[in-house]
């Protein structure tokens, strides 16, 4: 997240790093080339030192065995990024919930994260460097377990949802529509987790594909990935009356509506749904900026709701709609945005896989687009789930 705007001397001197900042970086240098290693020897010290523990993760941790020390070693390397530590922290507080994460966990993954860090960066480790990541921990975990507490007053830690609606589309992706149990709160760009009951404890991420609905109906787009646990029960296994767990709503890939810039929306494959998301939004607030959107499928076959957004471009003037086939490898998304800019006056919103995301920004900024007028959600996940 960029720095406030202020004083170029101030600038400067907010942006120099801290020298805990500068000890865990250095830390981090030294352990990234050995990370499986390092998260092995983490989650065994975890499950000997309390493996009551244990109950809380996957029968099988080798997808997402490392998502949590990544998340911790991640807030530590930015540890002097308060606003950006505190949105990623309160959110991961409050997903961590539906986990069943107390308060007093949090000091034995503490103890493990040091121990992990001080086996592997042996050249590194000193008291110094401990301290300053006892520091960081206190800091991350205190974020954490004020975020979960607050949020327990107003919110359970997860929602059940009843499948009314299962469109299969393609061999491989399906349209699902679930009723909570209770009212559910999002706001049109976000993306929740899904927990199926054929897979306990295993939660993958997926973007709502509308505005929150006045029959409180939550739709989802989920593609079935090879290996992929969740996204295969839910496209091959699921059926109406069947019952999924929701995790709260995070992300912040919505729409700004205290400007009237215009929408360059870019979604790749099952990203299409978030998209859809911001042009109901756009069109619920009466507003007439202009919408335009980029929709790319490696086959026409892949383009499954073309049908919906051609819908949407015949009610909205405003709206423009263009498919993007990446056939043999000779069209490419990003290539395609440059020919079609530059896009000043516009906000940039991306969802899809993650290389489509990553070439898409790189392809906006050589352009010109600032990065501050660029929005996606973290690219290992949420809007297109790998599992």
């Amino acid at each position: 997240m960029d720095a406030p705007t202020e004083q170029p001397h101030a600038a400067v001197r907010a942006r120099s790093p801290s020298r805990d900042s500068l000890l865990i970086r250095r830390t981090m240098a030294e352990v990234t080339p050995v990370a499986e290693q390092v998260t092995s020897y983490f989650y065994a010290m975890l499950f000997v030192r309390r493996p009551d523990l244990r109950s809380l993760f996957p029968a099988a941790m080798d997808m997402q065995r490392d998502r949590l020390f990544r998340a911790l070693l991640r807030a530590a390397e930015h540890i002097d990024d308060t606003e950006a530590l505190l949105a990623h922290l309160q959110s991961l507080g409050r997903g961590h919930r539906k986990y069943g994460t107390r308060a007093e966990d949090y000091p034995a993954v503490g103890e493990c994260l040091i121990g992990a860090l001080n086996r592997y960066a042996s050249r590194s480790w000193n008291a110094e460097t401990e301290e300053a990541w006892v520091r960081a921990y206190t800091k991350i975990s205190q974020i954490m377990i004020d975020s979960a507490a607050a949020d327990e007053l107003c919110a359970p830690a997860w929602w059940c949802a009843e499948i009314v609606a299962h469109d299969r589309r393609t061999s491989d992706v399906a349209v699902i529509t679930v009723r909570p149990d209770r009212p559910y709160p999002f706001l049109a760009g976000q993306y929740t987790s899904l927990e199926t009951p054929w897979w306990p404890r295993i939660w993958r991420h997926y973007s709502f594909a509308s505005t929150p609905r006045s029959d409180g109906l939550l739709t989802f787009h989920v593609k079935a990935v090879p290996a992929g646990w969740v996204s295969t029960a839910l496209v091959h296994r699921a059926r109406l009356g069947d019952t999924i767990r929701l995790g709260p709503p995070a992300g912040s890939m919505t729409v700004d509506h205290t400007t009237d810039c215009g929408l360059l929306c870019l979604g790749g494959g099952t990203g299409i749904a978030p998209i859809e998301a911001l042009i109901e939004d756009v069109a619920e607030h009466g507003e007439r900026r202009p919408v335009e959107v980029f929709y790319g499928a490696r086959t026409d076959h892949d383009l499954y709701d073309i049908d919906t957004l051609l819908r949407l471009q015949q009610s909205h003037a405003w709206l423009s709609v263009r498919a993007v086939v990446d056939q043999q490898a000779r069209l490419r998304l990003p290539d395609v945005i440059r020919e079609h800019g530059p896009w000043n006056g516009f906000d940039a919103y991306l969802s899809g896989p993650p290389g489509m995301i990553r070439s898409g920004v790189d392809a906006l900024k050589n352009i010109g687009t600032p990065s501050e007028r660029i929005r996606h959600d973290s690219v290992e996940g949420p809007a297109v789930a790998r599992g």
